[in-house]
């Protein structure tokens, strides 16, 4: 009965959180509309070989992240839910290896249903299995891999043992058409621990081969299938996505090497207290418990590589979330005792010290000097208010009772996975979410023969409200400065130096529509030619041409 209600219990957390509110979230730019828009341009042109972004190419990524959108958007069509499925889909199914593998390691049935809600449950975890990146399915490949590599590992010699190998390399070469060679070396990295403790090189080296053959089996159709079409994708990918990426001075997103630790702790929410016994746990048990130690390994060595790399981004550590969930699952079961108190005590102090922090600073009425909220959004602060008062009110109850309730502590973030689309201030909105501003305006971009923007998230957001891939850049490439390079894209990229020109040619064809992203505390545009109609809401403009017959 107990397990039935856990189970019950892990669909309800993945049904709230997951699935209800996508529908009702706006998608924020530039990572929600590029995907959004690369998987639209795929199905409409029918090419799922060689992807584009506003029509140009677009290399940054390999093909198997696209086509899961591309299936979800065929499936639910032309919506905000279908762009957001394929990240929450992926993080169902690695909740269900979770599950999977608890089970073999401990055989535990009511224990894998808590280890996948802890997963499912986890502030980061959540919040990017519900945001329209790629990371929610290279975490499902990794987890895939590392569940097939230790199903391997525990076969006797034969054929079940090489089938489980062929396994990892087929998981490995979907991670690799999802993101890369990142997909090849964190597994390898995340089992060393283990095998050199076990001292199973022989095993590795024998049966590896066959792993290697089910990754490059996997990968080498569209592998040559791209290199045929566009020859010059392998050397951007391997260069600028790799060696500049995660080594280069110049890479993207640089932070110090420590970056990982305050966001580690924070994603780790609502769970935090069972974080330093589960790994401290598995690490003195290393030798009775080989499972806990291949777990440690699972979420220690690619917490080091990307801590090593240059550049780094939050969603980076999400692989290291599902083992993570594991250890903290078995810590919390086996050893809690005052620890499931703690644990509650965080979560009251948090929800509190949230509900201060925004009743006190970020409201209209707070201390702030430039309040994040403005003075007629008094309800959406209210709503923040209850969702971070059901946070701790959650961790009140756990305290109460923690032996028999610390697992309601899967309940803390229920309000703001109910409440966040709700909550966001307008002048975030108006930054980084431009469906709205574009739904506005959208008779004037309609009547439009050209558009025009200046940020590339924005464009894609236009695009993707208004099924076009034809949208311009104005004076800034960003993203898109190597698809721009390419001789048959002249005319998608427009000076502001030769704006006016452009636009006396244009207009004689049709309307143009310009939409610029100002820059905080930017107001000023007298430096473009007056347009005949202007659209202002926060930092987004809109200058509307109208044609002028020659």
């Amino acid at each position: 009965m107990k397990a039935t209600k856990a189970g019950v219990g892990l669909l309800l957390v993945i049904a709230l959180y997951y699935l209800l509110p996508l529908a009702f979230r706006g998608l924020w730019q530039p990572d929600e509309t590029r995907y959004a828009e690369i998987s639209r341009e795929m199905l409409a042109s029918g090419d799922w070989i060689v992807p584009h972004f506003l029509g140009l190419r677009y290399f940054e990524k390999p093909a198997v992240g696209y086509w899961i959108n591309n299936l979800s958007q065929w499936a639910f069509g032309h919506t905000n839910f279908a762009v957001h499925f394929g990240s929450t889909f992926s993080i169902a199914l690695t909740a269900l290896m979770v599950y999977w593998l608890a089970r073999r390691l401990w055989q535990d049935h009511r224990l894998g249903l808590t280890a996948a809600a802890i997963f499912s449950s986890c502030l980061l975890v959540y919040s990017i299995g519900t945001y329209a990146v790629l990371d929610p399915m290279i975490a499902l490949w990794l987890a895939a891999a590392m569940c097939a590599f230790w199903q391997a590992a525990q076969a006797p010699r034969g054929w079940r043992k090489g089938l489980g190998y062929l396994a990892v390399g087929v998981a490995c070469g979907l991670g690799f058409m999802t993101k890369g060679f990142l997909a090849l070396a964190v597994p390898v990295l995340g089992v060393l621990p283990w095998v050199i403790a076990q001292k199973r090189w022989k095993e590795v080296l024998s049966y590896g081969l066959l792993a290697l053959l089910g990754a490059v089996a996997t990968s080498l159709p569209w592998v040559i299938a791209i290199a045929r079409r566009e020859p010059d994708f392998w050397h951007y990918f391997i260069w600028v996505e790799h060696i500049q990426r995660f080594a280069e001075d110049n890479a993207q997103h640089k932070a110090p090497f420590w970056y990982y630790l305050p966001v580690l702790l924070a994603g780790t929410l609502p769970w935090l207290a069972l974080l330093p016994g589960a790994l401290h746990g598995a690490w003195r048990e290393r030798q009775a418990q080989s499972g806990a130690f291949y777990l440690l390994g699972w979420v220690v060595m690619p917490l080091l590589f990307f801590s090593l790399s240059k550049g780094k981004r939050p969603t980076y550590i999400l692989p290291c979330f599902a083992p993570l969930s594991l250890l903290m699952a078995r810590y919390a079961t086996a050893w809690g005792g005052r620890v499931l108190k703690v644990n509650g005590a965080i979560n009251l102090l948090f929800g509190l010290l949230c509900v201060v922090a925004l009743a006190g600073v970020l409201a209209p009425w707070g201390l702030a000097r430039h309040p994040l909220f403005g003075p007629d959004e008094g309800g959406k602060v209210l709503l923040g208010l209850l969702s971070f008062l059901i946070w701790a009110a959650v961790g009140g109850l756990t305290l109460r009772a923690p032996a028999v309730r610390w697992r309601w502590a899967a309940l803390c973030p229920l309000g703001i996975a109910l409440l966040v689309g709700q909550v966001i201030p307008q002048q975030v909105i108006d930054a980084k979410q431009p469906q709205s501003f574009i739904q506005t305006v959208r008779p004037q971009l309609e009547n439009s023969r050209f558009i025009l923007a200046d940020s590339v998230g924005v464009a894609a957001g236009l695009a993707w409200e208004l099924q076009r891939g034809d949208i311009a850049l104005f004076e800034r490439r960003g993203e898109l400065a190597y698809g721009l390079s390419y001789p048959d894209a002249a005319g998608r990229f427009i000076r502001e130096e030769g704006f006016s020109d452009w636009l006396r040619e244009r207009c004689k064809e049709g309307s143009v529509a310009l939409v610029l992203l100002l820059p905080n505390g930017e107001s000023q545009i007298d430096h473009l030619p007056r347009a005949d109609e202007t659209f202002r809401r926060g930092r987004l403009v809109l200058l509307a041409y109208h044609q002028r017959r020659p």
